[in-house]
């Protein structure tokens, strides 16, 4: 029978690792604690206070859980191997071959979790979609975007709740702006972050010539209370309501509640409408101009570290992260970390998990370097 020491030694050493990065001793203690606040009579009394604990509750068991059924699956494993030397019995092999590659394969899952580094990345996020150059094309871009991030916010079990939206001229949208909420959501979508370009046949284009079409993706942390680090001087806001557009039945275009918030001394703009009155419109667009102003912050700071750092990127040729070539070939492929995959069908489907992959251990390896 094969030899599964050194399989299984490997795996030992990866729990051992996960263990660090997981920190089990850390979060035995946080579950103990955060099980005494759940059981607090007084919690449900502020409701921000109750989610955000039954939130971390969930996230620690989530560890917890997994780290015990690594171990139990590591141990079953090591159980086999020890009766099939005992009786002789190599019929057992497939089955422990099979439970090593299974658990190798749940650790490279983990593992991800370990690129891990920033202080907002395990939180939700703000996103917003600009079209760019290109016309009407770049605005249809801009929604075929939109829906490739839905699709994969679905294949992960997220929430991505679209916050406001400006349809373009003719046809797609010009911007739109939207929360996605799930575990490490902000930090899976930094590799999002900047200008995607798509080349194709335009539908637009009566003579069928290829069209090249930009659209960029703004990535910041969201949160659901306002941050200590954020000062916002009411005198720097002015605050417009018009009526909200698109679906959302009889309450929409009957009052003037969506709001658009705009902060004078930096520019930013930010709105919603989906909230089902004025006041929760504007405490929405509030958290997410906290979030934009926190991510200036972060520019500033990294900008005064690397003299290079801090310019924005013109949405348009020479600027983009990733390309999506359907025409003369198919092609999707990031220019940062060069991982490319032939199947566009699938990416613009919200296959986007080995792009997202590639761009944290990309960045990992620039941090170390």
């Amino acid at each position: 029978m094969q030899d599964f020491t050194p399989e299984l030694g490997a795996l030992r050493n990866r729990l051992e690792e996960a263990s660090g990065y997981l920190r089990i001793a850390e979060q035995k203690d946080r579950r103990t604690a955060l099980e005494v606040e759940m059981a607090d009579p007084e919690l449900w009394n502020d409701q921000d206070r109750g989610r955000r604990v039954q939130k971390d509750l969930a996230a620690v068991i989530e560890d917890l859980d997994l780290y015990a059924a690594l171990t139990e699956g590591i141990e079953d494993a090591e159980t086999l191997v020890e009766m099939a030397v005992e009786a002789g019995d190599d019929s057992l092999e497939p089955e422990i071959g099979e439970a090593v590659e299974s658990l190798s394969g749940r650790f490279d899952d983990l593992e991800l979790r370990s690129l891990f580094s920033g202080q907002y990345d395990e939180g939700d996020a703000v996103c917003h979609v600009q079209s760019g150059a290109g016309g009407t094309d770049a605005q249809d871009w801009a929604e075929i975007l939109l829906r490739m991030y839905t699709r994969w916010a679905d294949r992960r079990g997220f929430q991505l709740q679209v916050e406001s939206i400006s349809e373009g001229t003719e046809a797609g949208i010009s911007s739109v702006e939207f929360v996605v909420r799930g575990r490490y959501a902000f930090g899976l979508l930094q590799a999002e972050r900047g200008v995607h370009r798509l080349v194709r046949i335009s539908p637009f284009n009566k003579e069928s010539k290829r069209q090249t079409a930009f659209a960029s993706l703004q990535v910041v942390p969201f949160f659901d209370e306002m941050v200590d680090e954020v000062d916002i001087d009411e005198s720097d806001l002015r605050i417009d309501t018009y009526r909200s557009s698109g679906a959302g039945g009889q309450h929409v275009n009957v009052t003037d509640s969506a709001v658009r918030i705009t902060h004078l001394p930096t520019g930013i703009v930010t709105s919603c409408q989906n909230e089902r009155s004025q006041h929760q419109n504007k405490d929405k667009a509030m958290q997410m101009l906290a979030a934009r102003l926190l991510d200036l912050e972060r520019q500033k700071r990294d900008a005064e570290i690397a003299s290079i750092g801090g310019e924005k990127l013109v949405v348009d040729f020479g600027s983009q992260i990733r390309s999506y070539v359907l025409q003369p070939y198919q092609m999707v492929k990031d220019l940062r970390t060069e991982h490319e995959v032939g199947d566009v069908a699938s990416v613009l489907d919200g296959d986007l998990d080995g792009f997202m992959e590639s761009y944290l251990r990309w960045s990992r390896s620039n941090t170390n370097s």
